[in-house]
């Protein structure tokens, strides 16, 4: 039987836990039988021993009314996400209070050599069909995912028809509005199949303007790490896939994402002490204006009836370009090109990732009760980073091979059992040239570094256990392990020992972390409740420590515990209430005799947060959206004779309404809608820099325009 053109498909475009926002009644009963595509073995969503989010693309929609910023979206969304930060760096960013492997279908967006720290700004969601979160560590896509996984999973062409949409929108601050201020997005797409060809093609464009809090003065900009706010964004989205036979399947895919920012504003410092937040003034700052430019190539084939089996293969190709902002910095200083103290200088990480993912899985063994997935990951990615104004080589090339195997299992010997179990074995291999730092990493003028070709090998195991005693209630525990590296280009240019040998640094040691998981799902309608308790530990951690403006890299035990938890009421079929709660505590050994005795910053974990959210349908043409997001206050230990850091928490409100049109949708929304007058996490509590002290967006109003046809 021929399984085109995309009723097969269709399972795993149905949104799972955390439950829809618009589900109603009759659709929850469903929401048990869907499958996460990210656990590679097809798992079904009541099978899971460990806490998954699917974001649909209803969802996706909804958030984008508010704001176009995946960050934002996800901060909205996760409450374990740490919030936005409303710029292009993605710095101080995590997920339980470690870092998240992006994906789109599967395709690692984070660069693990040099970190540029703007994973989440590769593709528009416009182009995005849902998004699969699973939490806490996970070696089942490779390297990076020590905090869970985040799969960005694209549109998918429509069955025998011809899908348009069209969406325009207009976003302003609700005073204050004028040219410099006004944002403006718009988007297409078009999905659709013809005999045994099927296709999807994206387009988008979005101008963003400049950014006021709530006293309607200018947000500082960010000028060296990159900013949303004054810059334009595009995306080239298509998919084109042919049906081989009845069972096979080749598809393409193209992604072309840019983010420029406009180069009009410039950064003026505030005032920590005064609590005096960073502005900007209109002024053309010196070198080029920071961007993002990424291009993404891939090719699948699947076979489903290969020898009763199904198999997967995808070869991938991306080119990411991170452009930093130009600057007088302490770092780029070299009395050979200029006085001390007048080079200007900007920086510039470039990466080419070339990868092939192999699955094979087999899911009717021992009458139906056993299922294994066995395939085989391979990455290749070469990182540098220069100084591009004056042609200098910050962080020398380094090559990246990466090989792993892995077998999934699962066995449900009876309906109430679910066993799963999983190996993966990482062979690792880092390739450095001999190299000669910049000037300014030591007093000498730098130092000649040896090269050298460390390996790692380490074989990673997760298990899992889902009881179900009752038809509503489901209880999981979770052992999972993560794999990273630290960020080697961080280590690689701050060498500052002569001759020192690259194989013998042990800075370059990879980065284990366990993650223990256990908590209970209910699904009585119309009440859903899932609850989790994990722990999440790294005997060889890699936290990240602002000096002076500058970060580095710290190797340290470091121990995170927390818990999540969300309730779903579905009053009636018209009205769903949500409420999600994060936990999380963080701790590292600071003096490295082996004690945890100091807590984790802002940089390296979130506050503890509360999201609630009620979806409301009025009419069958009127529906509003209302989302509160609380984050809570947090007291930070700091060494002795140290300020210790706070952090002042603060609400956000956010509502939308939407209203059916005889052709398309008119949508209203406010961002920010009480006006809060606050400073944003990061400022507060990962960053000491004066010209990063940012206070948050204020209220926005954005008007839109949607049509499918």
């Amino acid at each position: 039987m021929k399984l085109k053109p995309i009723a097969q498909h269709t399972l795993f475009i149905i949104p799972s836990l955390y439950f829809s926002s618009i589900a109603f009644a009759e659709q929850a009963i469903e929401l048990d039988e869907m499958t996460i595509t990210s656990t590679r073995s097809e798992t079904k969503l009541k099978d899971s021993p460990q806490v998954v989010t699917v974001i649909n693309r209803e969802q996706i929609e909804q958030q984008l009314k508010i704001s176009p910023d995946a960050s934002q979206v996800l901060s909205s969304l996760l409450p374990s996400f740490t919030p936005a930060r409303q710029k292009l760096s993605s710095a101080g960013e995590t997920f339980r209070g470690r870092a998240p492997l992006f994906l789109i279908d599967g395709i690692p967006q984070s660069n693990p050599l040099r970190d540029a720290q703007r994973d989440g700004h590769t593709i528009d969601l416009s182009m995005v069909e849902r998004i699969e979160v699973i939490h806490g560590a996970s070696a089942i896509h490779g390297l990076g995912a020590t905090g869970g996984i985040i799969n960005f999973i694209t549109r998918r062409p429509t069955a025998n028809t011809l899908d348009q949409n069209m969406n325009v929108q207009v976003t302003m601050p609700t005073s204050e509005a004028d040219n410099d201020t006004l944002g403006y997005r718009t988007s297409y797409g078009l999905q659709g199949s013809q005999n045994d060809w099927e296709y999807a093609l994206g387009l988008s464009y979005e101008k963003q303007g400049l950014f006021l809090d709530a006293d309607d003065d200018a947000i500082g900009v960010d000028n060296t790490q990159g900013d949303i706010m004054a810059s334009r964004s595009y995306d080239v989205f298509a998919k084109l896939g042919y049906w081989l036979t009845d069972n096979q399947n080749v598809e393409f895919q193209f992604n072309r994402y840019e983010l420029d920012g406009d180069n009009d504003y410039l950064s003026v410092a505030g005032d920590r002490d005064t609590k005096t937040p960073a502005t900007s003034i209109k002024q053309t700052p010196p070198g080029q204006a920071p961007h993002n430019e990424v291009t993404t190539t891939a090719i699948k084939y699947d076979n489903y009836d290969l020898a009763g089996m199904h198999f997967k293969a995808q070869a991938y190709r991306q080119e990411f370009e991170a452009l930093f902002g130009a600057g007088i910095f302490g770092s780029f200083q070299d009395p050979s090109i200029a006085p001390d103290g007048s080079l200007y200088d900007q920086s510039q990480t470039s990466s080419i990732k070339k990868g092939a993912k192999f699955s094979l899985t087999k899911d009717d063994l021992l009458n139906n009760k056993l299922s294994l997935t066995a395939g085989m990951d391979i990455l290749h990615d070469t990182t540098e980073q220069e100084l591009a104004a004056t042609n200098r080589s910050w962080v020398p090339e380094t090559t990246f091979k990466n090989y792993a195997p892995f077998l999934q299992a699962q066995l449900k010997p009876v309906d109430s059992l679910v066993l799963n179990a999983g190996i993966r074995h990482e062979k690792a291999k880092l390739d450095v040239d001999d190299f000669h730092t910049i000037h300014s990493t030591n007093d000498a003028g730098g130092v000649d570094v040896e090269g050298g070709d460390p390996d790692f090998s380490e074989t990673l195991y997760n298990a899992g256990i889902v009881v179900s005693p009752l038809s509503w209630l489901s209880v999981f525990a979770n052992y999972s392990e993560g794999f990273g590296m630290p960020d080697v280009g961080r280590v690689l240019r701050g060498i500052g020992t002569e001759n020192q040998n690259v194989n013998d640094f042990l800075n370059l040691q990879p980065v284990l972390t366990d993650n223990r998981e256990i908590g209970f799902r209910i699904n009585w309608q119309p009440i859903d409740f899932e609850v989790s308790y994990y722990e999440s530990d790294s005997d060889l951690g890699s936290r990240l420590e602002n000096v002076g403006g500058t970060y580095f890299v710290r190797r340290e035990k470091t121990e995170i515990n927390g818990v999540e938890t969300t309730l779903g009421i579905q009053a009636n079929d018209d009205h769903r209430i949500e409420l999600s709660y994060s936990y999380i505590r963080g701790r590292y050994d600071s003096d490295d005799n082996g004690t945890i005795d100091s807590d984790l910053d802002g940089n390296n974990i979130p506050p503890n947060r509360l999201i609630t959210n009620w979806n409301a349908s009025w009419t069958p043409k009127l529906s509003s959206f209302i989302q509160i997001s609380h984050n809570f206050d947090r007291n930070f230990d700091e060494e002795p004779g140290d300020d210790e850091i706070k952090f002042d928490g603060y609400t956000l409100v956010d509502a939308s309404m939407a209203y059916q049109l005889p052709k398309g949708r008119v949508n209203l929304a406010f961002a920010n809608l009480l006006n809060e007058d606050y400073f944003d996490y990061y400022s507060q509590t990962a960053n000491t820099l004066d010209e990063r002290y940012f206070k948050g967006r204020g209220r926005t109003v954005t008007l839109g325009y949607s049509l499918d046809f």
